[in-house]
């Protein structure tokens, strides 16, 4: 049955990853809401099950294994609401992001407005995008309607034309389209969005209505040609995804029904509590969150309540590997190695696990594989993301990290590293941050469950990301200098609670740690040496209140943006130094 999130309930959400699938049970605990357990299992999306609902169900056995909670009756359906003797439970949400990307076509009008707004929307999804169609598209119909036809498409968008503005050119594209899918197999047609010039949507209907198993519709994404708005679109692209995952992958629709038809794309649920946080955080400062999964990297901006969100398949740890080699040398991977590896073997790793995803690295050279590709990925990520984020997003320096506060980074790369500090290391030589910001581990994977129960419920998770659910490991001050390598840049006063201090004089190219324990707070003083910054300007003394994490307060004085060594010995001999300074 379909289950609804109330106040004051309790919520089982399931996570069902390419992987790995999570199920994680939420109640309220003494009036607030609460993170009880998680159960995990294989996921089972991909041969020899096929079937997503096994791993679920192994998922919630274990989670009920856990909790001693009863959660599916004998028939291994969901027991909703919970009943008079405890079992069940009054709610239930799911997120997705297992199954192949998804091939796209995109089509707009002209390639700077519609277009290009097009293409970013499909990047807030899992989606690949194969062939483009423009106004300046020299090529003639019958050649266009061969394009689409070789590109297989699982999701055509469809956009152009600002409201009440141009029809011509967008019906004639249209009825292209129309004749493609015409001619595909019927249970080839692709799902389509639509989200143009919304006087065409009688027209889009009429000509597209029998010829997609899926036909949605949305506000333009360009109304006008100075405004663009990804917001409604990027929402019933979620849905469209769900509607192609229900006749690809069995067991989705079954999901689906359990949450009442609004199963979500786990990346889009996880830019939903993004959204949500910088809502609540004003506009001095972004939040960012970053996920590195087998799918695919996340990367979520959020800016006054603006989310940039972007989808990397490209860049996941899973099956599209190998094809990182694309986006970067096999040199850029093996600068982050504090091993001295031969090259064959990184590139052998990246194809075995290309094959074996949930490898788990049995050897300190695998460890060091593993998390020098999950930097470079992240990199690239964040590099990607970074063209759109919006204009008001506050940079100190161009070229340079906006400020974020917080930073919450998640996906099993960083939850499974052998130390907090190895996990924080990653963290900071892939985003380099600026300014005085604080990192949080989300260990147990929760932000896209949040981000599905937000959808009737933001209470829930407000309270669950300040119930210690997350592991904060600190406070993070980069410092921008062009000093020389030893020469001071910062000197640093942490003044505790009962009065007591801690100083450092911190020199550049290293990382210094003051401590200062999870749950505690401290008075932070910084002098800026040689014209440096802290995020307040050049030269410029900062005084800050600041909260303890695993790490404590951390200092990273290695300059932005980072530089390494280009000798392999030096370069190597230098990671091993940060790494010891983490207590990696």
């Amino acid at each position: 049955m379909p289950v609804s999130l109330l106040e004051d309930s309790s919520l089982l959400a399931v996570n069902v990853g390419a992987s790995s699938t999570r199920a994680v049970l939420f109640d309220v605990v003494e009036g607030q809401y609460r993170f009880i357990a998680s159960g995990q299992a294989p996921s089972t999306a991909e041969a020899p099950y096929k079937d997503v609902t096994l791993g679920v169900y192994q998922a919630i056995e274990n989670l009920q294994r856990i909790t001693g909670k009863t959660l599916l009756d004998q028939n291994s359906q969901l027991i909703a609401p919970v009943q008079n003797d405890g079992t069940g439970v009054d709610a239930f949400a799911a997120t997705l992001s297992a199954g192949p990307t998804l091939r796209a076509v995109v089509v707009g009008l002209l390639s700077e407005v519609s277009l290009q707004s097009a293409q970013r929307l499909a990047e807030t999804a899992y989606l690949q995008v194969i062939e483009t169609f423009g106004l300046n598209d020299t090529r003639k119909p019958d050649e266009q309607i061969d394009a689409v036809l070789r590109a297989r498409p699982d999701v055509i968008i469809l956009t152009g034309g600002t409201d009440g503005g141009a029809s011509r050119s967008v019906q004639k594209i249209i009825e292209s389209i129309g004749l493609a899918c015409y001619l595909m197999p019927e249970e080839k047609r692709p799902a389509i969005l639509f989200a143009g010039n919304r006087s065409l949507a009688d027209s889009v209907k009429g000509s597209l209505g029998k010829l997609t198993p899926s036909l949605h519709f949305s506000p333009n994404v360009r109304p006008s040609l100075d405004t663009e708005d990804l917001g409604p679109a990027s929402r019933e692209l979620a849905q469209v995804l769900s509607d192609v995952r229900k006749r690809q992958m069995p067991g989705v629709d079954q999901l689906a029904a359990w949450t009442g038809g609004r199963i979500l794309p786990t990346a889009y649920a996880e830019g939903r509590i993004i959204r949500l946080l910088s809502q609540m955080n004003g506009a001095n400062r972004g939040i960012l969150g970053v996920d590195i999964g087998t799918t695919a990297a996340v990367v979520a901006a959020g800016f006054n309540g603006k989310l940039t969100l972007g989808v990397y398949p490209q860049f996941g740890l899973g099956e599209n590997l190998p094809g990182l080699l694309g986006y970067a040398e096999l040199e850029d991977i093996m600068r982050w190695l504090p091993l001295d590896i031969a090259p064959s073997v990184v590139r052998d790793y990246l194809y075995q696990r290309s094959l074996y995803p949930g490898t788990i690295p049995a050897t300190k050279e695998d460890h060091a594989i593993g998390h020098a590709i999950t930097r470079q990925v992240l990199y690239l990520a964040l590099r990607e993301a970074r063209r759109s984020f919006p204009s008001e997003a506050r940079l100190v320096k161009k070229d340079l990290m906006p400020l974020f506060e917080p930073i919450l980074a998640g996906g099993g790369a960083l939850s499974d590293a052998p130390t907090p500090g190895q996990s924080l290391l990653l963290l900071l030589d892939a985003l380099q941050p600026v300014g005085i910001t604080s990192i949080i581990i989300d260990q147990n994977n929760l932000l896209p469950l949040l981000g599905a129960a937000a959808e009737s419920n933001q209470l829930l998770p407000v309270q669950v990301l300040e119930s210690g659910a997350f592991l904060s490991l600190g406070t993070i001050v980069s410092v921008i200098s062009s000093a020389s390598y030893g020469q001071p840049v910062l000197r640093a006063r942490l003044t505790y609670e009962d009065g007591t201090e801690a100083r450092a004089e911190v020199k550049f190219g290293g990382l210094e740690i003051l401590p200062l324990a999870m749950g505690q707070t401290a008075r932070l003083s910084l002098q800026p040496l040689q014209r440096s910054d802290v995020g307040n300007g050049s030269g410029r003394n900062a005084a800050v209140q600041v909260a303890g994490g695993v790490m404590g307060v951390v200092i990273d004085a290695r300059g932005r943006p980072l530089t390494l060594p280009d000798d392999a010995v030096r370069r190597r001999e230098l990671l091993k130094k940060w790494l010891w300074s983490v207590g990696g």
